[in-house]
């Protein structure tokens, strides 16, 4: 004996608590999973699937990491059937928000005094990159931003990096400490012996130039590894 799955009910049928627009009015936007709040974005489903099984679907696809989720282009998206053009770009326009929230929300003028504050500043730089960067985050005497400027780009396993533009900008901008950063495309947080070489090559030029190296960050999805931190620098 075969069975058919049954079409799902719409959204319209469902009882009132588990409708997501009506759901966020009646119980705020913490009550609501990451499938209903992209339920909301989506509006409607497909002819088998509403649109929070859809949601539910599209983030399965990425292990319901919101960061991976991030990195999907309009034709990965599309690719989900009841899913066209204008939801994809709903989607990423609103991750896209959400990462520029994370920007506003850090001070312009604080003082930076650890690796977390340096990774909330720099993680919208990389996020989402498919590709190696790296990054500088430039800061005064008060260890306040100066600015954040990229240095280099390369493929998935690497990218070349050239001491003398990071400290030619350095002074440039009178920076009394810099911070370094760059992505691993793959998620994969551990340094590599490049890595550590090239921290330590740094570090020694901007004893040289009384421009001291504060930190290295390797930023992976939305986690990071601090070099300062784990004894490294």
């Amino acid at each position: 004996m075969s069975y058919e799955k049954p079409a799902s009910l719409p959204i319209k049928q469902w009882a009132e608590d588990d409708k997501p627009r009506e759901k966020l009015l009646a119980k705020g936007k913490a009550a609501l999973s990451d499938a209903e709040l992209m339920a909301i974005l989506l509006r409607s489903g497909s002819r088998n699937s509403s649109a929070v099984e859809l949601a539910r679907l599209i983030l399965q696809s990425v292990d319901n990491n919101l960061a991976m989720l991030a990195k999907l282009k309009v034709d990965d998206l599309t690719r989900f059937h009841g899913l066209g053009e204008a939801k994809a770009l709903s989607i990423i326009a609103a991750l896209e928000l959400g990462l520029r929230r994370r920007v506003a929300e850090v001070p312009e003028k604080q003082t930076i005094t650890g690796s977390e504050q340096a990774f909330e500043l720099l993680y919208p730089n990389l996020a989402d990159r498919q590709y190696e960067e790296f990054w500088v985050l430039f800061l005064n005497r008060a260890n306040r931003k100066i600015s954040v400027l990229p240095v280099s780009d390369g493929g998935q396993a690497g990218t070349v990096v050239d001491p003398k533009r990071i400290f030619k900008t350095a002074l440039e901008q009178n920076a009394a400490y810099i911070i370094l950063c760059h992505n691993h495309p793959s998620g994969q947080l551990k340094p590599s012996e490049a890595d550590i070489s090239l921290t330590r090559k740094l570090k020694d030029a901007g004893v040289a130039l009384d421009i001291r190296v504060l930190d290295h960050l390797i930023i992976g999805d939305d986690k990071y590894f601090s070099f300062a931190d784990n004894g490294l620098i």
